[in-house]
Order: structure tokens, then C-alpha cells, then sequence
């Protein structure tokens, strides 16, 4: 098969689905399929990701980050016109894989209608939540993503059904609203198929009308980048304090300011790694500034990042209903290191391994508290976990993470599952 993949950012930029695409690309390459990248082009400094051969289509953009790390191609004729020159050098296509939420998304299902190609949709992200963590005009904002939506698609059939015979509505019914449930409806109308990386995040689609069934497909961890990490590691932990890491985008939605003050609070005697990067790493290193063991390691390539992880104690998620998996308490369970986990879901997910921190949001009275209060008590809440976890590891006491979750998350068995979805879709087309 010949899949097309489209992004709404270049695969060498910062971020989990990036990674995620990288490792589907080079698995569905190693089974023989072919794999095209459509995404903006980018105008940074690009990670350490390895050989393209020639597999990318590099779209017009702007940058719209003052780092110049991410980039926007605008939905249009004349995005449609590179695009088809681009493509009329490589082979047919069979099928376009969609795994973007704005322009790129566009873009893909304005592709797929142009040639007849069937969609898979791979919804990675909470729009709503992501948008109202960044600007409290979030309504007015998801009106408007809605009604460019409706502009960049028009024409963009609706497919009757999907590839499991359940019925699916009109594209008016199916469209109808201006929350961000409404938007992610209008992406998945011209799908035969929508996948998500986590059980939760797919029943919530299903909740929510975005399409009839979603397939559950975890994004998973390099196969052989994984035994390397774990060969290479100690055998056994290496004395001294308690080790903490975290890692991702230094923006709001991850809630790395609130974790730095729950750390400050929590007075555990232990090293702290931040890696990553993003606009909020001038305020995290004010907040911890002079004290003993916290290290920003900036932005790490993939193997350094795992290599960081299998050597800590306690991978750190901060993150609250933000995440539709939350990939780095599951590369971590798959390396053996048990996590603090902010978020209900994605602790309900990994089953065990775990120190969950009390959900603030769910006791008695939280839930009429103000933004502020209850911020104020998730942060007591962490740092009281973080107090829990650094005493079960000086005691040696920690949890294990469940030897299923590390076969599962396996990045070949994640393309063989997914592979499933494209026969199916390409047999019913």
C-alpha cells in the first residue's frame, strides 16, 4: 500500500504525535508498504530524526511560534495546486491517513475528496480542553475554528456509513454545533474509519456523536529502540536520592508550573530532570531557581529521552484530561518505570505501576470551587504524592509497571493493528 500522512506540523518538530508518526512511518516501511508525510514546512532548527528518503512532501508555510518551531499551511487552492505537483512524482495512492486537527487536516480530507481516496482519521487531540488551557476566550475561538472548518471542507462528502456497517447521520446533523466536539464531528465526516491512542479518549468520540465506532490504537515505542534502552541500563539502581523526570512542551496545558511549585512544596529530598522545551522554561527555572537537584535538560533526541527515562525512578505526568493517551507514562511503563500520574484517565488506562494523585476535582465540594482553588488543591494533592513516591523509593517499596502494557505497547504490534483498519476500510471502498 501507498498511505499519504497528513500532519498539521512536520514531523521533525517537538511533540508527541510527531513522534508517534515517525515510529508508524518507519514500522510500515519495515512491512513493505510505502509512506508519504504531508506537513508544513518547517523554518527552526529541526530535531535529530534520521533519514527522510525522499518520503516527505514539505508544504508552503509561516511559522507561528516566536521559536519558528511549528508552522501553518494555509488551507487553499493553492495549497491544493503544490500538493498535487508534489504527488505527481510519487506513486498512487491507496489511502490517506489524517492524524492532524486543524490545516492539516484540511488539507488531507480536501486531498482525499480531489482523488476519491479513502480517509483513516487519527484524532489525537482534546481540542477543547487544549484551547481553553491557552486562552480564556475559548468559545468564541472554537466558533470560529468550526465555521473555517465548515469553509476549508465544503464539498468534503460525508460517507454514508463506516466500514462496520453502523449508520452514520447527515453531514448537517453530524456538523451541527460551535464546541469543539462539533468541530472534531465535521474533521471525521469524509472518514471510513476514526482511530484514537486511548480507550478513553475513543469512548468519549463515540459519546459525542464524532463517528459510530473508534477504533482503540494505542501509539506505541520503537521495538528495538526499547531492548537497546533496557540492555544498555543498569541492572540494578544506581545509589542516591530519589530521581524524577518529566518531559514535554513547556505550555500551559501540561501544567508544568503547577507540578515545579507542588515539587517545591512537597520539600522531598530529591533530583528533579526537566526535558523539553517551550515558551513557559524562563518561568519554570524562576520557580526552582537555586534549588539542589533540578536540572533542565532541554530538548533530548528520542533514544537520550527513553535512555533519561529507564534510568529514573518516577516519570512525572502533570497533565489533567488535556491528554488523549499521554505517551510518556506509557514509554515509561514499557522501560519499567512506574509514574506519577495526574490524570484519572490515563492511570485507569495503565491499570497499575502507578502513584495516582488524588483527583482534587472529585472531593467533596471541589467540584463549585474556583479555578484558582482548585488549582491550589490539585497542587497539595501532587505534592503529597510526590512526598509518597520519593519515600516508597528510598524504601525501595515502588509499584511495577504491568508486563502487558509493555507487549501492547509495542510499536509492531501497534502498525499490525492498524494495518487492520486499512484493509478493512480499502475492502469496503
Amino acid at each position: 500500500m501507498h498511505i499519504v500522512f497528513f500532519g498539521d506540523q512536520h514531523l521533525d518538530s517537538l511533540g508527541g504525535a510527531q513522534v508517534s508518526m515517525r515510529l508508524q512511518r518507519e514500522f510500515l516501511e519495515r512491512a513493505g508498504h510505502t509512506v508519504t508525510v504531508v506537513a508544513p514546512k518547517m523554518h527552526g532548527s529541526r530535531t535529530a530524526s534520521g533519514s527522510h528518503g525522499g518520503a516527505y512532501v514539505d508544504l508552503p508555510s509561516m511559522p507561528i511560534t516566536t521559536d519558528r518551531e511549528y508552522s501553518m499551511s494555509w488551507p487553499g487552492r493553492a495549497t491544493d495546486r503544490a500538493l498535487d505537483r508534489a504527488m505527481t512524482r510519487r506513486p498512487s495512492v491507496d489511502l490517506v491517513h489524517v492524524q492532524a486537527d486543524f490545516w492539516g487536516a484540511f488539507i488531507g480530507h480536501r486531498y482525499a475528496q480531489r482523488h476519491g481516496i479513502p480517509v483513516v482519521h487519527t484524532m489525537h487531540n482534546r481540542v477543547d480542553v487544549g484551547i481553553a488551557a491557552v486562552t480564556p476566550l475559548h468559545r468564541p475561538v472554537l466558533a470560529a475554528l468550526n465555521a473555517w472548518r465548515g469553509i476549508a471542507m465544503r464539498g468534503v462528502d460525508v460517507r454514508g456509513a463506516d466500514v462496520r456497517g453502523a449508520e452514520v447521520r447527515g453531514a448537517g446533523d453530524r456538523v451541527r454545533g460551535s464546541d469543539g466536539w462539533a468541530f472534531l464531528r465535521g474533521l471525521a465526516a469524509g472518514a471510513s474509519a476514526v482511530t484514537a491512542p486511548s480507550t478513553h479518549f475513543a469512548q468519549r468520540l463515540e459519546q459525542h456523536d464524532v463517528f459510530p465506532h473508534v477504533d482503540v490504537i494505542w501509539n506505541g515505542i520503537d521495538d528495538d529502540l526499547r531492548a537497546q534502552t533496557l540492555a544498555e541500563g543498569p541492572a540494578e539502581r544506581a545509589p542516591g536520592r530519589p530521581r524524577f523526570v518529566w518531559l514535554g512542551r513547556m505550555s500551559p496545558e501540561k501544567r508544568l508550573l503547577p507540578f515545579l511549585e507542588a515539587f517545591v512544596a512537597s520539600g522531598v529530598d530529591a533530583d528533579l530532570e526537566i526535558i523539553g522545551g517551550g515558551a513557559q522554561r524562563a518561568a519554570a527555572e524562576k520557580i526552582v531557581r537555586g534549588l539542589d537537584g533540578v536540572h533542565f535538560a532541554g530538548r533530548l533526541t528520542y533514544p537520550q529521552t527513553l535512555a533519561r527515562i529507564a534510568a529514573a525512578d518516577a516519570l512525572v505526568q502533570t497533565s489533567i484530561g488535556f491528554e488523549t493517551q499521554g505517551m510518556t507514562p506509557f514509554e515509561a511503563a514499557t522501560l519499567g518505570t512506574p509514574s506519577v500520574i495526574c490524570d484519572p484517565d490515563i492511570a485507569a488506562e495503565l491499570c497499575g505501576g502507578l502513584w495516582p494523585v488524588h483527583d482534587a476535582a472529585a472531593a467533596d465540594g471541589s467540584s463549585a470551587a474556583t479555578g484558582r482553588e482548585l488549582e491550589a488543591r490539585r497542587t497539595a494533592a501532587l505534592a503529597e504524592t510526590l512526598r509518597q513516591a520519593a519515600s516508597d523509593i528510598a524504601d525501595g517499596t515502588t509499584p511495577t509497571p504491568l508486563p502487558e502494557v509493555a507487549e501492547a505497547f509495542r510499536q509492531s504490534s501497534r502498525t499490525a493493528a492498524m494495518v487492520e483498519v486499512y484493509e478493512r476500510v480499502l475492502a469496503a471502498s
